[in-house]
């Protein structure tokens, strides 16, 4: 099983910390109270780059990089390019 599919097969258990949700929200002005469902979305888009370095994972979509943790499936942080 490739790397990109590792995190696909297990998105049900991606999820973030509350200091980690309210990070994600400031740094790409999220308007949602489920960052979890929203990352998720993203991360499903076909047009999502997914590359692991190390021990984590880099999502590139539109015109953010979200950060989860390999091994947890923590959603770290996210950053606008």
């Amino acid at each position: 099983m490739d790397r990109d599919n590792l995190l696909l097969n297990n998105l049900d258990k991606l999820h973030t910390t509350e200091l980690g949700a309210g990070r994600i929200k400031r740094n790409l002005n999220l308007d949602t109270n489920d960052v979890v469902a929203w990352c998720s979305g993203k991360i499903k888009s076909p047009d999502a780059v997914i590359t692991r370095k190390g021990k984590n994972w880099y999502i590139s979509i539109e015109n953010c990089i979200l950060t989860v943790n390999a091994y947890s499936y923590t959603i770290i942080t996210a950053h606008i390019k």
